[in-house]
């Protein structure tokens, strides 16, 4: 490069030679400037400005523009990936290398006036990373943004048709009185269950999983439920068979019920047709099954929606059955791959009282009579319904927890 430059510029032998040189060069920009803006008409001027600039300013453009409008071919059809970014734009606040830009079609002639559109704009080197990854992970994000506001719905069908309301019930893991190991197992199960779709389609089994809750009225039956569902954020679909009249009527009712669901038999056992078919049946059952009862629905048609096989594979549903007398439910009910987890909730047990106890009365860490009463419920056969009712009757906790003590006092010598 000097060797170069040295054969452009002449040998000058003082300062005063650089200084020469100078002022010429000086003389003739300036002479140059103002031959361009007199003599130069100011369209070609601006013409020429622009062309220069882009010439010494032009730098190899690797951008990559992906355009994401707001519909498909027309208004009725929504693109999810605009959804996506419109709600997973505004909670990001730090920058990024992605450029987003709401682009709105302002041309009133155009049949596509009434779209708008993301652009999203990246470096052509990290093509296969917004494809493969970036988009994907924007989409995750807005189905648990929305999974978040989702507001529940148990639906219930006691008659001819399904009725819906708003699930209110605050029932959390975080709040059952359920023994904490057993606690633990059922929400690994659920989130293992999520997270295994394609896995359920890679084997040939439909994507459900089957909960058989059982034991004494009283023990949590229902806020389990209602745990599972605020857990999953799937609707509750509570379905009265002993409102179900026939085979048809079986499959009418459960093909109104939508995927990613809870799917809800309270009570299994009163239902005659679900019973033990291997155990001799009684003078009134023979009855029912001539009289009133042949125009039921049968246990093999429950059997194969339970299965998939008339359900259309029941996607994404979560199958509990309850029952306070396991042993009056026929075998093939019960079975793996229908009523996947057996869950006993018995009695309360003083493992889970200190949950109760923070609940009810806001007692957290050690407190003496919540090692009286957890010592006292080994001993003792009592629902947390029944221990519920006694915690409430008294805002004082310490009032509270006395009173519970003389009322367990109380059972066990009842029980001796």
């Amino acid at each position: 490069m000097v060797s170069n430059m040295r054969k452009l510029l002449p040998s000058f032998a003082s300062a005063s030679s650089w200084f020469e040189v100078y002022a010429t060069f000086s003389t003739f920009t300036m002479l140059l400037r103002t031959a361009f803006n007199d003599l130069i008409p100011h369209q070609i001027r601006s013409f020429l400005v622009s062309k220069l600039e882009a010439f010494f300013h032009s730098q190899p453009n690797n951008q990559i523009s992906l355009r994401i409008n707001e519909f498909w071919h027309d208004r009725y059809n929504g693109n999810e990936v605009f959804l996506a970014a419109q709600e997973y734009l505004p909670t990001r606040i730090t920058s990024t290398k992605f450029t987003w830009k709401l682009d709105e079609n302002s041309d009133e002639n155009s049949r596509d006036s009434w779209k708008q559109a993301f652009v999203l704009t990246f470096d052509e080197r990290n093509r296969e990373r917004v494809l493969d990854r970036y988009i994907p992970h924007v989409l995750k994000t807005y189905e648990a943004m929305k999974s978040e506001k989702r507001i529940l719905e148990i639906h219930s069908r006691r008659s001819y048709a399904w009725t819906y309301w708003e699930l209110s019930h605050p029932a959390t893991f975080d709040t059952l009185a359920l023994d904490p190991e057993l606690k633990q197992a059922v929400v690994d199960d659920l989130d293992r269950f999520l997270k295994r779709k394609e896995f359920y389609k890679k084997v040939g089994k439909p994507w459900k999983r089957g909960y058989l809750l059982y034991g004494p009225p009283g023990t949590g039956k229902s806020s389990l439920i209602a745990a599972i569902a605020n857990h999953l954020k799937f609707d509750v679909y509570d379905l009265d068979l002993s409102c179900i009249n026939s085979d048809s009527d079986l499959m009418e009712a459960m093909r109104d019920i939508s995927g990613s669901s809870i799917l809800v038999f309270e009570d299994i056992d009163c239902n005659k047709e679900v019973h033990d078919r291997s155990k001799p049946k009684q003078d009134s059952d023979i009855e029912k099954e001539r009289g009133e009862g042949s125009g039921k629905f049968s246990l093999s048609n429950l059997l194969n929606f339970i299965d998939g096989l008339r359900s259309g594979g029941g996607e994404g549903w979560v199958i509990i059955f309850t029952t306070n007398h396991k042993e009056k439910i026929d075998p093939a009910l019960l079975r793996p791959g229908r009523m996947d987890m057996h869950i006993h909730l018995s009695f309360l047990r003083g493992r889970a009282f200190p949950i109760m106890a923070s609940n009810y009365l806001g007692i957290e860490g050690h407190h003496p009579l919540v090692e009286e009463i957890k010592g006292m419920l080994e001993k003792t056969q009592v629902t947390p319904a029944v221990v519920g009712e006694h915690l409430i009757r008294n805002e004082d906790p310490d009032l509270a927890l006395e009173a519970l003590v003389e009322f367990l006092k109380q059972q066990m010598k009842e029980t001796q």
